[in-house]
């Protein structure tokens, strides 16, 4: 479990450290930083599997990331304090094109709780990378670079957002990619299929959690495609109807409730999820089901949930929320406590009380 990260100089995040806990709930007004904290975990992914380089140029370059470009900010840092005794650390700077070179890459142990000096002065550090265009922690060989991939493809990004007709959760995919759910959901009916065969009882609740938000659902038929070979595609039947129906018939809404179902529901989750603003489409009864849903899922994974719904911020406690402002020109993150509350909890729910802007994070 990641338990505290210090940002430096990322887009909106001048320098923030944040103390995460197993249930993180981000809330905040439009741009105060919540996506910008999400996406920080997106460019760690892309630095361990060598695709940094890509990920600058597809998101506008290193300019776009440094926090008031790089007349004001000369590099981007970040350091993860992760299972009460490690932590891993890199620096980014730009070079005179749109890309950025790592300037380190390293790891501590056996130190929680230390400022990224402190860290230095008392372990010494395991270096990885120096002055290189992408990460070789990938390749290296050592069991304290695999404990860093271990760790660091221990947390996902997900986004199923694009629920188009060509979006991949509508489209056929392969059999065999069905180890893992991918974080866009695009081989959903490959590891449902899999599901159904491996582990029957957590299929079956899948499909009785569906269908309780969606009551004309009946349940999936997940048949390999006889006229596409090795594919298999997110068929279902409808209640009361011989129709066929794949998953160009399901409503954006429903198709979203079921990668998130499917997600939150499955037998071996990621160590931390972490999911940009889940309710987008979702009915108020769906959105409560989510509640209970990310809730049963905290109870033994981390998750790190940015959100804007009311009727989703109601489902939690105030201990559970972090709220996001802009202030000074920069993005804040800040904690609260249940009991400084206590008397506005008597009369006001969580989402009230953030309405009201009584906790904080409203424009």
């Amino acid at each position: 479990m990641i338990e505290r990260i210090e940002i430096f100089n990322y887009k909106s995040i001048k320098n923030a450290h944040i103390d995460l806990t197993k249930l993180n709930i981000l809330i905040g007004a439009n741009g105060a930083g919540k996506s910008n904290f999400i996406s920080f975990f997106e460019l760690t992914q892309h630095l361990l599997n060598q695709r940094l380089g890509r990920y600058m140029l597809e998101h506008g370059g290193i300019d776009s990331m440094l926090y008031h470009g790089r007349k004001e900010s000369d590099s981007i840092s970040s350091l993860i304090d992760f299972e009460n005794r490690n932590a891993f650390t890199f620096k980014l700077r730009p070079t005179a094109g749109p890309k950025a070179y790592i300037e380190y890459t390293r790891d501590y142990f056996n130190n929680k709780g230390l400022s990224d000096k402190q860290y230095q002065d008392s372990w010494h550090p395991c270096n990885w990378d120096s002055n290189v265009e992408e990460s070789e922690i990938l390749n290296k060989p050592q069991w304290r670079a695999e404990y860093i991939r271990v760790f660091l493809h221990s947390f996902t990004v997900y986004h199923f957002h694009d629920t188009s007709l060509s979006s991949p959760m509508r489209h056929p995919s392969r059999v065999g990619d069905n180890e893992f759910m991918r974080h866009d959901g695009s081989n959903i009916a490959a590891y449902l299929y899999r599901l159904k065969d491996k582990d029957e009882t957590t299929y079956n609740l899948i499909e009785s959690t569906i269908r309780s938000i969606a009551p004309y659902f009946k349940r999936f038929k997940l048949i390999p495609n006889k006229n596409m070979e090795g594919f298999i595609s997110l068929e279902w039947e409808e209640k009361d109807s011989d129709m066929y129906l794949d998953a160009t018939n399901l409503s954006d809404g429903t198709l979203r409730f079921i990668a998130l179902a499917t997600l939150l529901l499955q037998p071996n989750l990621p160590h931390t999820i972490i999911i940009d603003e889940p309710e987008l489409g979702l009915h108020p009864a769906a959105i409560n089901k989510l509640g209970a849903l990310i809730k049963r899922a905290s109870a033994k994974n981390q998750l790190i949930i940015a959100t804007q719904s009311i009727e989703l911020i109601n489902n939690f406690s105030i201990d559970d929320l972090i709220i996001v402002e802009r202030n000074n020109n920069q993005s804040t993150f800040s904690r609260l406590n249940e009991e400084d509350f206590s008397n506005w909890r008597e009369e006001y729910s969580v989402g009230e009380l953030w309405e009201k802007n009584v906790i904080g994070g409203r424009p």
